[in-house]
């Protein structure tokens, strides 16, 4: 037996045949953070296999489930064959393409290993190849696609309106009606066939055709079975059997998850996938109302003694007329309609089994019944069945031919004190679900042979016939009575029908029932389908798992259907039926218009005839379409979607679904990407984006990969939240081994991100060490000028207290990549005590701007203003003069400096003089002189332990060193003289000295931010950030 035997069964097999499973898996572990994920490695799962020897199962037009033993790895044991098929591409360490597990695998197909059975092994019994099997039972163009559609496109509107529309709107302006709304389903057809085509619809099934699943289970050794010709004789007609019943109730095939919804969401994104998803999930219940209501219209005028209440009227234009004209009243469609939903809810509730047993009245009657009502045409000359018919007639033809639009009273009766008025614009709102019903065909999409070639010619087929169709009744109908007749007999079509009208009665009541029926199962799956993408939190409730009734579903849409009815008047509602279904096409118009606009290397469908212009003509055509039938209810319609989109961008769980749009931003933003060149950017369009060193020292949980404050800080450099932050972490190891390790800690430090709100991307890199890693970042990240040109890290505060003794090294090595690759640096110091947007700060933020940095230092001062914790903070600027006479030359140069630079600062200048004074002639003078002396003592301890360890002692310039400690301990004491009580001190960076060991700067640095509680250290590169200019 080969592999292909066993395959048949569908999904059946996945438990009998696992498949073996390897590598790492890890689930989320909720930390204190809640931005944390830890992840953490689960055992993987082995592969068993079960023995019956004592029972065969047979199973025809189902599952085909036998429990064996079996080959988990897909390996034939039996001959040399296959142990060559084994080793062939042993050296790629993949299977081979022509493989058939691999391109179902492709396809995300439930696969079963295949098996090999030996001598005396218990196997399922399975059919030849040649013989069709019923469980594959695929339908063709026909009876897949074009049937369908015709069914869900022949409605109410045509047998009980369309003649009506026919009277009032003339046989001209009928013929236009016709050709506008034609069009428009034509163009979307189009377009439905163009998404259709370009790939498979993922979809969770729920068949509601009747397969007989016939399971024999035979014990061995029964008698019966060991006759061949009989068995053979037997599967025969089980066979023959179930494809008659599948072909006659494929009609009622539904597919949660497909149609519309899928098609539009995955093209224009969950957002908008949800809100015309929700809307035409409403289209759907309102339209199980409409047919509803017609059914109960054409049993009421079919038989008048069933009503309850009557409303005769005797007025038609004015005149008295020979016979009274009864018209169901409002209130007998209400009580029968909501009796009608409440029967179909029971059976919808029934489940498919229910469904199945009453599928197959609701296609026949359609097709004879309009065979009827042809035949019934060119008999009416002979027969005569009313008054007022004329048979095909010039005369009739040249009288209906123009318009005659008037008021009506609600039963659509021509009454001069009539309170509805109808023009063209409302017929097209009356008219427009008699051309709906195009999604049949791809909802359909899995029963189908060639899916590529049937949904774009049975759809587009199907379209044109009934649109012929329309044209050719437009023309019979004006041609056939007087328009008396014609607005006066709205079942015109059941009046002329051969040989008598229940024929056309009986079609119309099972043709509106089925379509009820199939609206009240589509709706509530639908919405169940929106439920299970878990974009919407509210929606929970309407969530049901594979395989189960959307019973809270259900009910939800029949008591939508029974506030519809309530209403009472078909011709209300149809406006609203055709709103959201107009919404959906023009979902549909617009996802192709996207998609061929971008031209994305995916999009490659096989249906060839489109263009993007048809597309934008056919959504243009929906909206205008909406506007023509009311203005009013195209603004609710479309202020809804906005609200459903709205609610769903600021509520649902993100979700990518590789729609169009993230095309369009990928497109847009290569393009600004080019446009951008790389040029430096002029200082006017200059934006600080920080790369922020997460992790490059201090202590930390490991399941933490950011400092919390340092998002809080990122946020802060930039105006308006306007910018992005690029958070990178390293892992000291090697590449092969820590792969999956950075995977999950990028994820990690994704997920941090997205919790504190910043808009930044996370990058994990690995690397031997912290420094060669930093320097491989500083080099490459980024794009154009689109690089990162601030590295932002937190001071390490803690290495003498750790006594981490390769920081120094780490730290100075950045600082002077930095400096190397042009990038700016700022080093926090008090990132502990770093304010988040809730805190407000009081005080001042005082600049210590010492060397020329490009006006970085302001800048920074300018953006933190610009958050809500710091906007009450005064600005200081400090600068420093070499003499007293300076003082007040570059107080007044700062001052003009910024107000050319639109900056609001008070300038304080400092001269050196007074630092002197202050150490040689304080009163603290020994306070200062001890930190000095301290930090000479370590400095003589180290250069004593590197002499020892080395050999040889270190060359320092001890005057040098001493000149450094005393600056910066001068800039530290003037820093707690005057900005002791500021919210945040700017500072600027000194580079670090040249040919002295990276300890000595260490201690430089820790004498300059000594007792300064909250601390920027600033540096800026080589250009200016701000400009005077306009």
């Amino acid at each position: 037996m080969d592999d292909g035997d066993i395959e048949g069964g569908g999904g059946g097999l996945e438990d009998e045949f696992p498949m073996k499973q390897s590598g790492r898996k890890y689930r989320p572990v909720v930390a204190h953070d809640p931005a944390v994920l830890e992840m953490s490695s689960i055992p993987p799962g082995s592969s068993s296999s079960n023995h019956q020897p004592s029972l065969k199962k047979i199973t025809v037009g189902g599952s085909t489930q036998a429990k064996t033993n079996t080959n988990t790895d897909g390996v034939n044991d039996n001959g040399e064959n296959g142990s060559e098929r084994e080793h062939k591409l042993e050296l790629f360490g993949f299977d081979s393409l022509v493989n058939i597990l691999g391109l179902k695998s492709m396809t995300g197909e439930p696969v079963a290993a295949p098996s090999s059975p030996r001598d005396g092994e218990d196997v399922p019994i399975s059919f030849d190849r040649d013989r069709p099997r019923p469980i594959d039972l695929k339908l063709g163009t026909m009876m897949g696609v074009f049937i369908p559609c015709l069914q869900n496109i022949l409605g109410i509107i045509y047998y009980i309106r369309f003649s009506w529309i026919v009277g009032m709107a003339g046989i001209g302006e009928s013929l236009v009606l016709v050709a506008f709304c034609g069009s428009c389903t034509f163009l979307t057809g189009i377009s439905l066939s163009a998404i259709a085509t370009n790939g498979a619809m993922k979809l969770n099934r729920i068949e509601l055709n009747a397969r007989v699943e016939i399971e024999l289970t035979i014990i061995h050794g029964l008698a019966i079975l060991d006759s061949d010709v009989f068995f053979c004789m037997v599967i025969r007609m089980l066979e023959l059997f179930n494809a008659m019943f599948a072909l006659m109730n494929e009609s009622l095939m539904l597919e949660v998850g497909g149609g519309p919804y899928y098609l539009i969401g995955r093209a224009l994104g969950p957002e908008i996938g949800v809100s015309i998803g929700l809307c035409f999930f409403l289209g759907n219940a309102v339209a199980g109302a409409l047919y509803i209501l017609g059914a109960v219209e054409t049993f009421l005028k079919a038989v008048p003694a069933a009503g309850i209440f009557k409303e005769t009227i005797t007025k038609v234009n004015g005149t008295d007329i020979p016979h009274p004209i009864q018209s169901p009243s409002s209130h007998d469609l209400q009580i029968y309609g909501i009796v009608v939903t409440i029967i179909l809810c029971f059976i919808v509730f029934g489940g498919v089994k229910m469904i199945n047993r009453v599928a197959p009245a609701f296609l026949i009657p359609v097709l004879f019944s309009l065979f009827c009502i042809f035949i019934g045409i060119f008999l009416t000359k002979k027969d005569h069945p009313a008054v007022g018919i004329t048979g095909l007639s010039l005369e009739s033809f040249k009288e209906n031919w123009s318009s005659d639009y008037q008021f009506t009273n609600n039963g659509g009766i021509p009454d001069p004190e009539g309170k509805v008025y109808w023009n063209f614009n409302a017929l097209v709102g009356l008219f427009f679900p008699a051309v709906t019903g195009i999604m049949a065909g791809s909802n359909r999409s899995a029963s189908l042979k060639d899916t590529q070639r049937s949904i774009p010619i049975g759809t587009l087929a199907a379209t044109l016939t009934t649109t012929i169709l329309y044209f050719v009744s437009v023309l019979f109908f004006g041609a056939l009575a007087t328009r008396d007749l014609l607005l006066t007999d709205r079942l015109l079509t059941a009046t002329i029908a051969w040989p008598f009208p229940a024929i056309v009665y009986v079609g119309i009541i099972l043709s509106t029932l089925g379509a009820a029926l199939q609206s009240m199962t589509g709706a509530p799956r639908l919405l169940a389908a929106i439920a299970n993408d878990d974009i919407l939190p509210i929606l929970n409730y309407f969530k049901v798992a594979d395989g189960h009734e959307p019973h809270i579903a259900t009910l939800f849409t029949a008591f939508l259907c029974v506030g519809c009815v309530v209403i009472g008047n078909l011709d209300l509602i149809t406006p609203i039926v055709t709103m959201f279904l107009l919404l959906c096409y023009m979902g549909v118009n617009l996802s192709c218009f996207l998609l061929d606009l971008l031209d994305a290397p995916s999009w490659r469908p096989r249906w060839k005839i489109h263009h993007w212009s048809l597309s934008l003509l056919g959504a243009l055509l929906c909206i205008v379409i909406m506007l023509l039938i009311s203005w009013s209810f195209t603004v609710v319609s479309l202020a809804l979607a906005s609200l459903i989109y709205y609610y769903v961008s600021i509520k649902g769980k993100a979700g990518d679904w590789g729609d169009g749009f993230k095309s369009a931003y990928f497109q847009l933003a290569l393009r600004s990407l080019r446009s951008l060149g790389a040029n430096q950017v002029h200082p006017k369009n200059w934006y600080p984006i920080p790369l922020v060193f997460c992790r490059p020292w201090g202590k930390l949980p490991e399941n933490v990969p950011c400092h919390p404050k340092l998002a809080d800080f990122a946020n802060c450099m930039k105006k308006k939240g306007r910018g992005m932050s690029i958070f990178v972490s390293i892992l000291d190891g090697d590449y092969h081994e820590l792969a999956e390790d950075a995977k999950e800690a990028c994820k990690q430090l994704s997920t941090y991100i997205d919790y504190k709100s910043c808009e930044g991307v996370a990058e994990i890199v690995v690397a031997p060490n912290m420094s060669e890693g930093f320097r491989g970042i500083v080099q490459t990240m980024g794009l154009g000028n689109l690089k990162p040109n601030i590295v932002v890290m937190r001071y390490p505060e803690i290495w003498r207290r750790e006594n981490l003794k390769e920081i120094p090294a780490t730290f100075v090595g950045i600082i002077n990549d930095c400096v190397v690759a042009n990038k700016a640096v700022v080093i926090v110091k008090g990132l502990d005590e770093w304010p988040n947007e809730y805190q407000m700060q009081y005080g001042t933020i005082d600049l210590y701007w010492i060397v020329r940095d490009g006006g970085l230092m302001l800048l920074l001062s300018q953006l933190l203003r610009t958050k809500k914790s710091f906007e009450n903070c005064k600005i200081q600027v400090f600068c420093i003069a070499e003499e007293d006479s300076d003082a007040e030359e570059l107080k007044a140069d700062v001052k003009k400096f910024l107000y050319d630079l639109r900056m609001q600062a008070e300038v304080i200048v400092i001269s050196m003089k007074s630092w002197d004074a202050q150490i040689e002639g304080g009163s603290q003078q020994d306070d200062w002189l001890e930190p000095i002396t301290a930090a000479q003592q370590r400095i003589a301890s180290y250069l004593a332990e590197s002499a020892q360890a080395d050999g040889k002692p270190i060359v320092v310039n001890e005057q040098q060193v001493e000149k450094f400690l005393y600056t910066t301990l001068k800039l530290n004491s003037t820093i707690l003289r005057y900005s002791r009580m500021a919210a945040v001190v700017l500072v600027s960076l000194p580079p670090p000295p040249v040919n002295q060991p990276a300890y000595f700067y260490m201690e430089y640095m820790d004498l300059l931010v000594e007792n300064v509680p909250r601390l920027l250290i600033v540096r800026g590169y080589r250009r200016d950030v701000v400009t005077l200019f306009t």
